[in-house]
């Protein structure tokens, strides 16, 4: 795409925003209201815009895994994060992690989750973790990004291209977080589209007793 970046469409995010400090600094100062039940309502979050993507591909699939660290992360098989090239031949990418989802977030009647509280978007995520690494994987390249509390520490790093398309969201919830949740493993979650797999890694098998 090679108009004026003024002129690209506003759908779920506003691409003028690269990083919405005011936003970020919202979600941060108010963890009880953003992700109710801690862990839980971080990895609903991440899960509802690969429900999304399997919405629009006509089915999708993606692997929670729950990582020994306390961090979590968010596979799927999508088409990918929105990634253009302005008038002047940068890359950008839509401001997933760092802005709100105009979808959701100011929406009294905003769509509710699993756990029967709001989708508010994948900043929250992002504001609420010590760090997140965003991989995305599209037919026009592929890249990593790292943030932390919500905004980028580095820019977007190309990877080799691996012939599949979607993405990862790999993060680690800040500690109050953490402590407050429960078992963080999503309950019966039947999206429209999607398969979830649930990978928890965080204790090692043992062998049975014979």
């Amino acid at each position: 795409m090679d108009i004026s970046r003024a002129s690209w469409r506003n759908t779920t995010h506003d691409w003028a925003s690269v990083v919405d400090f005011g936003h970020l600094a919202c979600i941060r100062q108010n963890p009880d209201t953003f992700a109710p039940g801690g862990v839980r309502h971080l990895i609903l979050e991440v899960v509802a815009y690969a429900a999304d993507e399997a919405e629009c591909n006509n089915g999708g699939c993606c692997v929670v895994t729950l990582h020994p660290d306390g961090s979590v992360s968010v596979a799927d098989d999508g088409r990918g994060t929105d990634t253009r090239f302005d008038e002047n031949g940068r890359v950008v990418k839509k401001p997933v992690m760092a802005s709100k989802d105009l979808r959701f977030f100011d929406h009294p009647d905003a769509q509710l989750l699993f756990d029967g509280h709001p989708r508010r978007g994948m900043s929250v995520v992002a504001a609420l973790s010590e760090w997140l690494v965003h991989t995305n994987r599209r037919h026009n390249g592929s890249w990593t990004q790292r943030y932390e509390h919500g905004a980028p520490v580095t820019d977007l790093v190309p990877i080799d291209d691996d012939g599949t398309t979607g993405t990862v969201v790999h993060f680690l919830p800040e500690e109050p977080v953490r402590v407050a949740s429960g078992d963080p493993i999503p309950f019966a979650m039947p999206w429209r589209c999607l398969s979830v797999e649930v990978d928890d890694r965080r204790r090692p098998r043992t062998r049975p007793r014979r």
